[in-house]
Formats: structure tokens, C-alpha cells, sequence
């Protein structure tokens, strides 16, 4: 587990590449412009966004940014893998949850005072992301209503899935809590027939986001798959009978 001082050691600067690269949508800008915080932007708005813009290169294990240091920035990951998790007093980190290409992030600085990032993000294998700064995009949004109604239906979204995560994390067994996030990572059409999903995170990662040891969340997955609930590889798991296992779990 991450200490303190091991965190900041890790955060050595970012590659920056050039402001005024263009960008082509083989760069991960298509997936932005169908994001709920940019779909709505007329197009010399989203260009004046992107020209203030950077791209930045992180290494594995690379941060981005540290727990409360100051946030000018927010995020949108074009490539790679990324994970959020703060040091509680002990200084163990608890990962709060994985980003992938298209998800956007700490995007409540554009509404928060004081602006510090909450927790710590890094990259879990090489990265991408574009680095957009807040005052760029709130000068839009305080220009223009549109914009700030489909900012605020995000954060709605965003908020009615974090209940749902919090829902998850407070049913008392550990079995119970792997289940219900082994179900929400199957897509949609895949919750009655089964299906294969892949773990965003190493194991004992996700071991930590669902507030577990490694051994227990080793355990737990060894039972589902002795039950025929499970089939294991590596990091993908394939669930045969996704409503025998939400039965199990009620």
C-alpha cells in the first residue's frame, strides 16, 4: 500500500506535448465531443477550449496530480488506464474508482471552492489525458446557460450512480459486494443471457475499492467459481447465470 511519501515520490512531472498540436479523432477528441460536458458546445467553443488545452504522457504508475494540491485543471482521458484513491491517516490508500479512455474527471472543480483535488490519480499503465483548464471552461458556462444546465445534468448522472455506489458499499457482505460489482460491470443486454467482463483494476485493487483484504476477495471469487457462478481468467471473468448470481445475493 501507497505511503505518503512513497506517492510523492511518483510524482515527477508529466510530459507535456505542444499546445497547438492539432488534434485528430484518432487521438481520443471524437469520444470528447460526444461527452455530456462538450456534446453541447458549438464548435468555436469547443476549438477555443482545446487550443488552451494539453495533452498529457504519463509512465506507469505515474501521478497527475497529489490530495489537495491546488486544482486548476480537469481531465479527460484519451488512452490508458487510470485509478483515484486518497490516503486515509494511516497512510494506506483506498482506490475510489478506475477511468478509462472517454471518462472525464475531477470535473467538479469547475463548481468547487476552495479548488483541491480530493484524491490522488494515476496511471496504471502508459497514458494519455487532456488537461483542460477551469477558468477556460467556466468563462463558457457563465456565458452561456445551455452549457451550464448540460454541466449540471452531468453531475446529476454522476451523483445518482455514486448513490448506487455507496448502496453497494453498505451491504455487510463482502460476498454480496463483489456480486453486485461483478453485475454493474456486464453491459446492459448481457444481464440475462451472461456474459465475460474484464476487472478495470489488478485484483488487489479492486479488493480495496470494495473495502476488502486481497485474501478475502481471492476467496470469495475461488467459492463463485467451485459453484460453477464464475469462470476465471486472469482478469476476465465469465458469469454463465448472471441471475443465479444476483439471487445468491439477495
Amino acid at each position: 500500500m501507497a505511503l505518503p511519501q512513497t506517492a510523492d515520490k511518483r510524482y515527477e512531472k508529466p510530459v507535456m506535448v505542444a499546445a497547438n498540436k492539432p488534434f485528430g479523432e484518432e487521438s481520443g477528441l471524437g469520444a470528447l465531443r460526444d461527452h455530456p460536458l462538450f456534446s453541447s458546445l458549438e464548435k468555436c467553443d469547443l476549438d477555443h477550449v482545446l487550443h488552451h488545452s494539453r495533452r498529457v504522457r504519463l509512465g506507469h504508475h505515474q501521478l497527475l496530480y497529489r490530495q489537495d494540491m491546488p486544482a486548476h485543471h480537469f481531465f479527460f482521458v484519451l488512452s490508458g488506464r487510470l485509478r483515484l484513491y486518497r490516503l486515509d491517516a494511516s497512510g494506506v490508500d483506498r482506490t475510489l474508482d478506475s477511468l478509462q479512455p472517454g471518462d472525464c474527471f475531477a470535473e467538479v472543480m469547475i463548481y468547487a471552492e476552495p479548488r483541491r483535488y480530493a484524491c490522488y490519480a494515476e496511471a496504471l499503465k502508459n497514458s494519455e489525458v487532456l488537461m483542460i483548464p477551469v477558468d477556460i471552461y467556466q468563462e463558457l458556462i457563465d456565458r452561456e446557460p445551455s452549457y451550464a444546465r448540460a454541466a449540471l445534468q452531468h453531475y446529476a448522472r454522476r451523483a445518482v450512480s455514486r448513490f448506487h455506489d455507496l448502496e453497494i458499499m453498505t451491504v455487510q457482505s463482502a460476498r454480496d459486494r463483489l456480486i453486485r460489482y461483478l453485475i454493474d460491470l456486464l453491459p446492459e443486454q448481457a444481464r440475462c443471457e451472461g456474459g465475460e467482463v474484464e476487472l478495470p483494476l489488478p485484483k488487489c485493487l479492486v479488493a480495496s475499492r470494495l473495502a476488502m483484504q486481497p485474501e478475502t476477495f481471492s476467496r470469495i471469487l475461488a467459492d463463485l467459481k467451485g459453484n460453477g457462478l464464475l469462470r476465471v481468467n486472469r482478469s476476465r471473468l465469465f458469469i454463465p447465470d448472471p441471475m443465479r448470481l444476483i439471487q445468491i445475493s439477495q
